[in-house]
């Protein structure tokens, strides 16, 4: 077996920027939690207030259009945030709601919809909320309900609905087509697909074969996978574990070599962490290519910004050239990189991604509402400001706050995303320190001030305006799944579904942050 230390080359890196073992350590780490119910339980009113205004005028359709009490059927009209607030209701143990969605649960018809359906979003949504739910309410929640008939029917919905997806995979190569559509299933006819949607599929459906005893789920993502783990050419590798965007249906050959840990590619690096968590025993490979992928990132992505150089940032790359830009999408890799220190007992990649936490942390500590920007951007210290291989000039009217804050904003709006949320709770669940629950008030109190209106939440235009810049009058379904439920677990008492930093973890995140049973029931389990 490999070392689980860093590669050579990466090593040196980390104790020069200061995040390796022999560098000044920061407050030492302990597992010791914290409860603030007082915080908890403002976060479980929001939830409600969430809910009760999606019920009242959106429900059974997929999403609350809070301004004007309305609804939109962005996800196919199957209900996507009441499957999407499905965990979140069950980790809160909310009773009342998980009874109206477990009554819902049977009636949904997946065989129809008359919309283009997204092989990836249904499959992180739909079936990872479906199978989340089953493994809570099965494990450790069993005793809170007396509706096993109802139970079996979220396991039942879950393999219809996969029986109608999987016709995505039936391909050339076996890379899917995430474009299908239904009534009967069919594929969309793709040439491509990208890295995110083909290799954010594998715990679902992975997940999915494991509670039925059946590998056909299992067999097919893993496939696909497969191309993603051992890519081809080596256009689609510009870095060691790095990998380039789009793969040909015919053949499963890269297209090209540009990426970054942000949208379109994110959630392949996520995954591959999650799986060796999820099993060691089966998926040891995802673990060699996710120790590959974060030694490049620290070798060559690394970035600091030229009024900030304490801030710590990744760069997306095209080819071998980078370019100094990230998103809030892209804030996950804090969690992620903490994640897999904690797995993976290398506390170096721990420390990264603390670092990594501190950068995101300042892109919502710096603006006006206190809210992070969906896209920044920022100059690298370590480049001349008139070079080719920095950004451009910081625009006129930023200059001012790029020096105050160490990246400037590209799109200042806020779609309720959780991923700055998200690291926060996996830095304090790494760490105990309660900076991180301060960091997550912070943010959760900016979130709910600025974004309330009518009958829920809505997503703001621009996070540099105090008053948010107009609302776009859209709840998105993963307010429910994630912003809520990180907002909520970093302040709650320990339970199985916890993320935990001393190898007991029973769960483990999908994208969607719906809590999966890990395989064998506990971290480490081989049967």
């Amino acid at each position: 077996m490999r070392s689980l230390s860093l590669c050579a080359s990466a090593a040196p890196l980390l104790l020069l920027f200061g995040y390796g073992a022999n560098a000044a350590p920061r407050k030492t780490l302990n597992t010791r939690y914290t409860v603030n119910q007082q915080r908890a339980n403002t976060v479980k009113e929001a939830f409600q207030t969430s809910w009760d205004g999606y019920y009242k005028y959106a429900f059974p359709h997929d999403s609350l259009r809070p301004m004007s009490h309305g609804f939109a059927d962005d996800r196919n009209g199957w209900g996507a945030s009441a499957v999407d607030a499905f965990s979140t209701a069950l980790v809160m143990e909310n009773w009342e709601v998980i009874d109206q969605i477990l009554e819902y649960i049977p009636t949904i018809d997946f065989d129809k919809t008359y919309d283009e359906v997204s092989l990836f979003e249904t499959t992180i949504r739909y079936l990872g909320g479906l199978v989340s739910a089953y493994d809570l309410l099965t494990g450790p929640l069993s005793t809170q309900s007396n509706q096993p008939a109802r139970i079996e029917a979220i396991l039942h919905q879950a393999r219809h609905l996969a029986n109608n997806l999987k016709v995505g995979f039936d391909t050339p190569s076996g890379i899917p087509d995430n474009s299908l559509f239904f009534d009967p299933p069919r594929k969309g006819g793709s040439s491509t697909n990208g890295v995110a949607t083909i290799g954010t599929l594998v715990l679902e459906w992975t997940r999915l074969s494991d509670l039925l005893n059946n590998t056909e789920y299992a067999d097919l993502a893993q496939k696909a996978q497969s191309y993603l783990l051992r890519p081809s050419p080596a256009v689609g590798e510009p870095f060691p574990g790095l990998l380039g965007t789009n793969v040909r249906l015919s053949d499963g050959q890269f297209v090209d070599g540009n990426g970054g840990w942000g949208g379109g590619t994110d959630s392949f690096y996520e995954y591959l962490i999650k799986m060796y968590l999820y099993d060691p025993k089966r998926f040891g490979e995802y673990r060699e290519r996710w120790i590959k992928a974060a030694d490049s990132s620290i070798e060559f992505l690394v970035s600091h910004p030229t009024t900030k150089p304490e801030l710590t940032f990744l760069a997306i790359w095209k080819g071998k050239t980078l370019e100094f830009i990230s998103e809030h999408l892209a804030c996950f890799n804090g969690g992620n990189f903490i994640l897999g220190g904690l797995t993976l007992n290398e506390p170096s990649y721990t420390e990264f991604g603390l670092a990594l936490v501190d950068g995101c942390h300042e892109t919502y500590h710096s603006t006006a509402t206190g809210i992070g920007p969906e896209i920044f951007a920022w100059q690298d210290a370590r480049h001349a400001l008139n070079s080719t291989y920095n950004n451009r000039a910081v625009p006129v009217d930023q200059r001012l706050f790029y020096n105050t804050t160490g990246f400037w904003i590209e799109n200042g709006q806020y779609v309720l995303r959780p991923e700055v949320i998200e690291s926060y709770y996996y830095a304090y669940r790494a760490t105990g320190d309660v900076k991180y629950q301060d960091w997550a008030w912070e943010a959760f109190e900016a979130v709910v001030e600025v974004c309330r209106v009518g009958s829920g939440y809505s997503s703001i235009r621009d996070v540099n305006r105090r008053d948010g810049g107009g609302f776009h009058d859209f709840q998105e379904s993963f307010w429910f799944a994630e912003v809520l439920k990180y907002s909520f677990l970093i302040f709650a008492e320990d339970a199985p579904w916890q993320v935990k930093a001393d190898h007991t973890n029973q769960f483990v995140f999908n994208t969607e942050a719906h809590p999966i049973r890990v395989y064998g029931g506990h971290e480490g389990a081989t049967s």
